[in-house]
Formats: structure tokens, C-alpha cells, sequence
């Protein structure tokens, strides 16, 4: 399984009905395990994002698939990053030459 990190920010909509942001993230994990993705965390922030979340996926398309699917709900616009372990970053360097 991958590890991603989704930064988001919440929208208009979003905004509007923050209210409600707890009962979302409940939403969120549900779809996700429907996706067959699985919520490492949620969490809300101060500064340039809103939240910061982490999530594990199969692959690129699952993540993107669950990314869209939340995004076209309108409340918030997120920004996905592969996120590696120091094992995965370990394995990465050990292919560089030199």
C-alpha cells in the first residue's frame, strides 16, 4: 500500500457549512473503505491548508479516484502528495549511484 498526503482547503461551500466539517470527515471514512482506501488520519490546521490528511492506497489511480469523488461533493479542494516512509525514502537511495 502507497501513503499519500492530502492537503485541503475548504471552499466556499465549505466555509459556509463548517458546522458540519466533523460529520464530513465521518463521510470521508466511509467512502474511503468503500474505495477500498484507508484513513491513517484527519486533521484540521491552522495556516495555508485547512486539513491535513493521510490516507494508504493500492495505487495512483485508487487515491485520484477517492480524490475526485470527495472533491465533487464542493467542500473542499485538495492538493495530493506520495508521501513515503523512511524505509520506502531508504530503499529510493539505495539506487542512486555512488
Amino acid at each position: 500500500m502507497a501513503l499519500y498526503t492530502v492537503l485541503g482547503s475548504f471552499t466556499d461551500q465549505g466555509i459556509r457549512n463548517i458546522k458540519e466539517t466533523t460529520h464530513r470527515a465521518e463521510a470521508v471514512e466511509a467512502a474511503a473503505r468503500k474505495a477500498g482506501v484507508t484513513v491513517k488520519s484527519i486533521q484540521w490546521t491552522l495556516g495555508a491548508y485547512d486539513l491535513v490528511c493521510q490516507f494508504e492506497a493500492a495505487d495512483d489511480q485508487a487515491i485520484t479516484a477517492f480524490g475526485l469523488a470527495i472533491g465533487m461533493q464542493g467542500n473542499v479542494r485538495t492538493q495530493t502528495l506520495r508521501t513515503f516512509t523512511r524505509d520506502e525514502m531508504n530503499a529510493i537511495l539505495s539506487r542512486l549511484p555512488g
